[in-house]
């Protein structure tokens, strides 16, 4: 369904952690640091990094990237494991005021997508677990294609697949470099900080939400 020519939004594509769900690994990792703030934020720093995660998103297996930290760090390998054998209680609620939104914007007949760092090994507990993201006509996990935000080719597949314009199109996410690298790919892209803002982002983009 079009929502005008000349530029206007007619397509929305969602990240969705941290924008849809709210996914937290000091969920599991708090209990076990004894209130050490500190040397929990190290560990989640320097010992099961971003990069090492981004890395789990981009394909590679659980039990090859925990075996690979844990000979990096074997003194940390029982808190490693954990990373894999706890990621579930690493899933935390949805942001509802975000689900809102996007049920307004389904009801609006807007054409919905997402664009998601997450293991393929993980993402099918997610999609058990929130009935939301089968709202979305497609979501390109990274896991599966391989490739993660912000390498721009992620942004790329989801063009192969679907006919759209991404001038047309708005992406939402909640990392300044995944906004960045989608305004690079030719999107419309909003930086997702609470519901609240998102809904003044959309709307002064003319997208119509309640």
């Amino acid at each position: 369904m079009s929502h005008g020519a000349n530029g206007e939004i007619n397509t929305i594509v969602f990240d969705i952690g941290n924008v849809l769900i709210d996914w937290n690994p000091r969920f599991v990792y708090r209990a076990y640091f004894d209130g050490d703030e500190t040397a929990m934020e190290h560990f989640l720093s320097e010992i099961c990094a971003p990069e090492w995660n981004r890395s789990l998103d981009a394909g590679k297996s659980f039990d090859q990237g925990v075996a690979e930290r844990q000979a990096l760090f074997p003194e940390h390998a029982e808190l490693i494991a954990m990373w894999r054998d706890r990621w579930a209680d690493m899933l935390g609620d949805a942001f509802h005021g975000t689900v809102e939104i996007l049920s307004e914007l389904r009801d609006g007949g807007y054409p919905l997508f997402a664009i998601s760092n997450w293991s393929a090994e993980t993402f099918p507990v997610a999609r058990s677990r929130f009935p939301f993201l089968s709202w979305f006509r497609d979501i390109v996990v990274s896991g599966e294609v391989g490739v993660a935000k912000p390498d721009r080719r992620i942004f790329e597949i989801f063009l192969e697949r679907h006919p759209v314009d991404p001038r047309s199109a708005v992406f939402i996410d909640d990392s300044p470099v995944n906004v960045v690298a989608a305004r690079e790919a030719g999107f419309k892209a909003v930086r997702f900080s609470d519901a609240a803002m998102l809904r003044r982002d959309l709307s002064e983009l003319g997208v119509r939400v309640n």
